[in-house]
């Protein structure tokens, strides 16, 4: 209660009304895999231009050290199929032993990768510390990294000094610092002999930071102003203003980092801001949908994926057949489980860079994007079936090859999808493109059957979960239990009316009950408020029949 202990006017706010509970987001992925480079701490990226920009390109590109090779294609397949935020986990193996090295120890522990690294040696006129440059993840390419030193342009107007003068304006010790990076080797000459200061070549990534002070007092402090926007390298000391560099003559050593495996995806780490991989990811609670296109080549990274969807129960795993077999009848779930999805065939996309022009992928990545296009277009309730796959081949190539790597007809998906296995159909020659044909998770359980029914729970689930955090701690009586139906019956009823629940009236499509039946002492002493929740889920026409009889006149009379 509020105190009143002088004379005067009180204004006090209340609040009035049941607390609103807002839907979580159902479109967000999560991908995990090997990339040309970048951190390999999970980053948002919004587009393929962004991922590039963070990430690099395709990694089957020369030179190629895994066989790795299909989170870039998953990512284009994502956007270009509606997905509109996806974060990207880039995992990194140890590097491999030199030739001829003795086999490690038993029981031994994996080198680490390492990040190419330089020192920047200090000014003369102020010879301190030097300034330590890190490529911002680990692996051989940050050994393509150089990088120059500059008078900062601010500093170019300002008047010289005279012999002997010294001027304290803090300007002067600002610094410009330029990055240039080739994925291949640099060219030589770097800069074109008919155009001064241009490039022979045009660079894979470059950056440019102005006017940076080594004064940590300050807002262009370098190694803010670089850690907080640089996707090639990071500051780990800047304690002075570093000597000038021309010409790019500063290269980045020491960087090594083999093949993923599937320890590396996997890999945990106890403080929440260090993890990598599936870990990080699990880490991110916006993350609804998850997917590893590289299971198909790491043998049980569909098992760790599908472990962590079941016991997060806030996201949905996106998985691939993975020997892509054209005997159908061998085709099976690896295992049973309601927070996954499996889907067959893989697809043929365009890959410029590669000698034919094409390259077969797994279909994750644009499965997620049809999910997430699916979510905003229509609902999380709408099943992500029936709609058209954007991103390959648009034709079929001469040979025979075919935008899908196996060609199944109606007969053959009669065994596939009593299996749980979601099969990406060509109807081309009926004119309906081609589309994904099934929405099954891999359950044997008939009430989790459909992937939208799994999706629509966690997204009720989680909704409720954030959305009534507020009762933790208010006292276990009718105030708090009114507040709360009242909360989740509002939203519940926005769900209803959007088309997620059965029913045409409200009784029919869900109820909540929080009241003394739901409740014994034991859960008043105990501390524990429950609430009953039941829900009549929308479950997709998988089987539309339409039954036509002959109509006579005897019949209707």
């Amino acid at each position: 209660m509020p105190e009143y202990l002088a004379p005067g006017v009180y204004v006090e706010e209340i609040n009035t009304g049941p607390r609103p509970i807002e839907g979580v987001s159902t479109s967000t992925a999560g991908f995990a895999g090997e990339t040309e480079r970048g951190s390999t701490k999970p980053t948002l990226v919004t587009s393929w231009a962004d991922f590039q920009r963070n990430f690099g390109g395709y990694i089957d590109e020369e030179p190629r050290e895994t066989d790795n090779v299909y989170l870039p294609y998953a990512i284009r397949g994502f956007f270009e199929n509606g997905g509109q935020r996806a974060y990207v986990a880039r995992v990194v193996g140890s590097p491999r032993p030199p030739p001829n090295a003795p086999p490690p120890a038993p029981n031994a522990p994996k080198p680490p990768a390492v990040a190419a690294a330089a020192t920047l040696a200090s000014d003369p006129a102020n010879p301190q510390k030097p300034t330590i440059v890190e490529a911002i993840g680990p692996g051989k390419w940050g050994n393509n990294l150089r990088i120059t030193i500059s008078a900062a342009s601010a500093s170019a107007t300002l008047p010289k000094l005279a012999s002997g003068q010294v001027d304290k304006n803090p300007v002067r010790s600002w610094f410009r610092l330029q990055v240039l990076y080739y994925r291949n080797p640099f060219p030589d000459p770097l800069f074109d002999p008919k155009i001064p200061g241009r490039f022979a070549r045009p660079p894979d990534a470059f950056e440019d930071f102005d006017n940076l002070s080594p004064d940590s007092t300050r807002p262009n402090f370098a190694l803010s102003a670089i850690n907080g926007s640089s996707s090639l390298i990071k500051l780990t000391a800047c304690p002075a203003r570093p000597a000038d560099v021309a010409d790019f003559k500063v290269e980045l050593k020491g960087g090594n980092a083999g093949p993923a495996t599937v320890g590396d995806f996997t890999e945990s780490n106890l403080d929440p801001e260090l993890r990598t991989g599936l870990e990080g990811l699990l880490a991110i609670r916006d993350v609804s949908l998850m997917a590893c296109p590289d299971e198909v080549v790491l043998a049980n990274l569909s098992d760790e994926l599908l472990n962590r969807c079941e016991g997060a129960k806030d996201r949905f795993a996106i998985l691939n057949e993975i020997t892509d077999k054209s005997d159908y009848g061998a085709i099976v779930q690896h295992r049973d489980s309601s927070y996954g999805g499996l889907y067959y065939p893989r697809l043929r996309v365009v890959a410029p860079h590669t000698p034919e022009g094409y390259a077969i992928v797994p279909p994750a990545g644009h499965v997620a994007g049809i999910f997430a296009r699916t979510d905003v277009g229509r609902g999380v309730h709408k099943a992500p079936a029936n709609e058209v796959v954007r991103g390959i081949l648009s034709r079929d190539l001469v040979g025979g090859r075919k935008p899908l790597s196996h060609t199944l007809t109606k007969r053959e998906h009669d065994m596939l999808n009593p299996r749980g296995v979601n099969v990406i159909r060509d109807f081309r020659p009926d004119g309906r493109d081609i589309r994904v044909w099934g929405a099954r998770t891999m359950t044997s359980d008939a009430m989790w059957k459909y992937i939208n029914v799994r999706r629509l729970f966690i997204f009720i689930e989680q909704s409720i979960d954030r959305g009534t955090q507020w009762a933790v701690f208010e006292p276990n009586s009718e105030i708090t239990w009114i507040s709360m139906r009242a909360s989740i019956t509002n939203f519940l009823r926005t769900v209803w009316n959007n088309g997620a629940l059965m029913g045409t009236i409200q009784e029919e499509a869900f109820f909540v009950k929080c009241d003394r039946t739901t409740m014994t002492q034991d859960d008043f002493d105990n501390g524990r408020l429950i609430c009953l929740i039941g829900i009549a889920p929308v479950k997709p026409a998988e089987f539309v029949i339409i039954r036509i009889s002959q109509k006579t006149l005897e019949a209707e009379s």
